[in-house]
């Protein structure tokens, strides 16, 4: 099964190809913030998502305010 979505640390990302680019990028869904990731990798994306994840919540912490909680919607 083919899926365009990831899921880390209770955060769903989204993504996409950019063929103009030749990058892949995706953003995380279900928050107000804008957090997005990008690789020229298919097999970085991941690893992407998961340190945008991981800035975010450090972020959070560094600021002392409350992570965002990802509100599932649908497509």
């Amino acid at each position: 099964m083919v899926s365009n979505i990831l899921y880390y640390k209770g955060y769903y990302g989204k993504i996409e190809y950019s063929a103009e680019d030749k990058v892949i990028y995706g953003k995380i869904m279900g928050i107000h913030s804008l957090i997005s990731f990008e690789s020229e990798s298919a097999t970085d994306i991941e690893t992407e998502f998961h340190n945008a994840v991981d800035d975010y919540l450090s972020y959070c912490e560094e600021e002392g305010i409350e992570p965002e909680k990802t509100i599932l919607m649908e497509d």
